[in-house]
């Protein structure tokens, strides 16, 4: 992997370690991930520090993945998705002082291998979406999808169970 560092008017890389054959369009904002060989990741996409994107993957444009998740080999995300990081977020603390870092605790999500999330979808944090699910535009995820899933609604509820592609 290479570590790309570019800031320019219609990009932002800070200290991402790419693979081979990624693709990285305009006015991405990615900073201390890692993203592997082959991966598109579409305009408008922010990708946060210690989060991880596999080979083999489309980002598609205007999503928004956060410090925590872990995007295994071949998945697709649709334009506009969001992911979730923080199961209890607040801009202060009780006693009125702004939250830092120090304040709050990352809940991990992980998206399995093969895996497709349609767009609009939101993610909640500490959920993990099986190997081959499919999740349905605009849906929210607020528990495990299973492997082979598909999924949609808000809540995101089953609406078919089959063994992963």
């Amino acid at each position: 992997m290479k570590v790309l560092n570019e800031q320019s008017p219609s990009r932002s890389l800070v200290n991402v370690e790419a693979g081979e054959n990624v693709r990285i369009f305009n006015f991405v904002n990615a900073y201390g991930c890692s993203i592997g060989d082959n991966t598109k990741v579409g305009s408008f996409v922010e990708i946060q520090k210690g989060a991880k994107i596999g080979r083999n993957c489309k980002i598609s444009s205007h999503s928004f993945i956060c410090e925590g998740v872990i995007i295994e080999d071949g998945v697709f995300v649709g334009h506009n998705v969001t992911f979730i990081n923080d199961r209890y977020p607040r801009a202060v603390n009780a006693d009125g002082s702004q939250q830092t870092e120090v304040d709050w605790t990352v809940s991990p999500t992980l998206v399995r291998r093969g895996a497709s999330i349609g767009s609009s979808a939101t993610i909640l944090c500490g959920v993990t979406v099986g190997e081959g699910a499919l999740v349905g535009a605009g849906s929210v995820v607020t528990r495990d999808v299973p492997p082979g899933a598909v999924v949609a609604g808000n809540p995101a509820n089953i609406l078919k169970k089959s063994s992963p592609r």
